[in-house]
Order: structure tokens, then sequence, then C-alpha cells
């Protein structure tokens, strides 16, 4: 039992660490700002429009959009994000009249990730953050993170860790 939590929490750390060097290595590209002004992307905070390629191949805008928008950063090779999968499936498909959801996978290459979606009939709407800007841009430290923004572009949550459907459909209905 003691050796297959050692090997578990070993996996757990080379695949922390390879993520960290992944996103450290690369310089973010210069966003126009104030001098002196930070983007701040806590809770309360305005959330920041990015733009990224859709799984389908097709540029699209996030941002402030009168609608709630769920946004997910997540990793086919992630565990916790492998087990949230199905719940966020079924809170996108429920909620798609009324919420805005992307999952944001980071540095993956698209064949990758659509293999995956499509081995796993998936159908959320998925988004390529192929250099981890955006997740930089987001401040995100661990995957999967998940950041809920309300309709007027205020970020009203922000979680690490799994999600299930009935967590996310409490948080929205509280909007």
């Amino acid at each position: 039992m003691r050796k297959k939590l050692f090997i578990t929490l070993l996996v757990l750390l080379v695949f922390a660490g390879v993520w960290y060097v992944g996103f450290s290595e690369k310089e973010p590209t210069p966003q126009p700002q104030a001098p002196d002004e930070k983007i701040d992307v806590k809770v309360g905070k305005n959330s920041p429009s990015f733009t990224l390629d859709s799984l389908a191949g097709n540029q699209v805008t996030v941002g402030k959009t009168g609608r709630i928008t769920v946004i997910n950063f997540w990793a086919t090779w992630c565990p916790p994000c492998l087990e949230e999968m199905p719940e966020l499936e079924k809170f996108a498909k429920k909620n798609q009249q009324k919420v805005q959801f992307y999952a944001v996978n980071l540095q993956e290459s698209q064949e990758n990730v659509r293999g995956f979606m499509n081995k796993h009939n998936y159908t959320m709407p998925v988004l390529l953050d192929k250099d981890g800007m955006v997740a930089k841009q987001f401040q995100i430290t661990a995957i999967p993170t998940t950041i809920i923004v309300d309709k007027n572009g205020i970020i009203k949550h922000r979680q690490s860790g799994a999600m299930t459907m009935n967590q996310l459909d409490g948080i929205i209905n509280s909007l």
C-alpha cells in the first residue's frame, strides 16, 4: 500500500514538474496596460478577454458576453481533469442556453485533444491554449481550475481541483 502511494505521488510530482517547466520557459506576450497596472484575476475582479483557436479551428474570443461564462483549464494527462470531464460534459449540455462554457486545453496538440474528445464522445466547446499564455494571464497554477464569470464580466468563483455538475449548478443558480 505504501509503495503504491509513493509511486503515485512520484508520478504526480513528475507531471507537475513537466507542466511547470512548460509554463516557466515561455515569455508572456506583452499586454497593453497602463503603467503600473496589473491584471488581477481574483474573485470580484473583471475577467480579461482572450482569443484562442477552437478544436474546430475557428478563432473564439471569450469576454463580456451578457451571459454567464464558465472557463475550465485542463489537460488530457491530468487525472483530476479526466475525473471531472463527464460532469463538465453533462453541465455544458444541460446549461448551453444560459451559460457559455469553454474547456481550455493547455499546451497539447489539436490532434491529441481531438482524439481524446472523440474517444470519450465529449462535445463541449474546447479552446486550445497552445502556448499557455491564457493560463498565465489567468494565473493558473494547478489544473483543473474552473473560473465562473457573471454576465457583467466579473469573476464570481475560482476553484482549483475537480468540480461536479451539482457544484457548478449551485454556483450558477446563486448568480
